[in-house]
């Protein structure tokens, strides 16, 4: 089988074209260089001449508060482009899978987000990339969108690595405790995605795609030290004493404070829950402080 992966340079499209490319599919990565969503030519330019079963696109502008001053850019790359490649998946008779977000709810309830409950926009940011969903299946029905949520992963660094970062050289740690998510790890979206390429290609629709479980940003940051610590660490900063969002003045866009998201249909389809938050922060921490001795 042969994948195109857009958006390749990322932290999640560099994960999944690096752990499929163990396989004997074959994957064409594209990153930025190669393919420039925000250039009305470029999908024509890079993907028409291709020849493959499946594209997955990973690439976004997802910089919230950017996205507030550049409304149309930000429409161009989650909105538009992504129904052109939709477009052309359709013409190509090509399977679509597009990595959407957990900010198309508002943050109102208080209970884990399902594919059933109604999406409402707070910000550009979040209103481009509902569109986007929108505008792809439209154009292309048998397309699915999968909403993930607080990425984090080897390829590039994330929340988890920054705080760690910020641990070894100051005791000086903080972060937002009224804001909850579910964190999602690349490598177990890479590994629960592929089955939505190969045998579950005729799902369609929205997928929600995390590890279980919601915690604040607070909460994730002093997981994430404790597990450094357990493993022998030598961190200067240990407490990750709270914020709230309000402190944060210099935030433009409107941000949900809760958008945890339910992976019950994605068990009921794939016979599989994924692991808890923590087990994969755990990993995923251990990893680095094996790589750092």
């Amino acid at each position: 089988m042969k994948i195109v992966i857009v958006g390749a340079g990322g932290r999640l499209g560099a994960a999944i074209a690096r752990e499929w490319g163990r396989g004997e599919d074959e994957i064409i990565a594209l990153n930025h260089a190669a393919l420039d969503l925000g250039k009305a030519t470029a999908i024509k330019r890079a993907l028409q001449p291709l020849d493959f079963d499946a594209l997955v696109n990973c690439a976004a502008l997802t910089n919230v508060d950017y996205c507030e001053s550049h409304d149309e850019e930000a429409f161009r790359i989650n909105c538009t482009a992504v129904a052109e490649m939709g477009a052309l998946c359709a013409r190509k008779r090509s399977r679509m899978i597009h990595i959407s977000t957990d900010y198309v709810f508002d943050g109102a309830k208080r209970e884990p987000y399902s594919e059933e409950d109604k999406p409402r926009a707070l910000s550009i940011y979040a209103a481009s990339k509902l569109a986007g969903e929108r505008a792809l299946h439209a154009a292309l029905p048998e397309a699915l969108s999968v909403r993930v949520s607080w990425v984090f992963g080897p390829d590039r660094p994330s929340f988890v690595d920054q705080i760690l970062a910020r641990a070894h050289e100051t005791d000086d740690l903080s972060a937002i405790a009224d804001k909850w998510a579910s964190p999602t790890y690349t490598l177990d979206i890479a590994d629960l995605l592929r089955m939505f390429v190969l045998e579950l290609r005729n799902e369609t629709g929205v997928l929600h795609l995390c590890n279980p479980g919601a915690c604040t940003w607070q909460e994730y940051g002093q997981f994430a030290v404790d597990c450094a610590l357990e493993f022998g660490a030598p961190l200067r900063g240990r407490v990750v004493a709270p914020l709230k969002m309000a402190e944060l003045t210099a935030f433009v866009a409107e941000r949900p404070v809760y958008t945890a998201m339910s992976t019950a249909r994605l068990a009921h389809l794939t016979g599989r829950s994924p692991r808890t938050w923590q087990d994969a922060v755990r990993e995923h921490v251990t990893r680095s402080v094996v790589r750092e001795r």
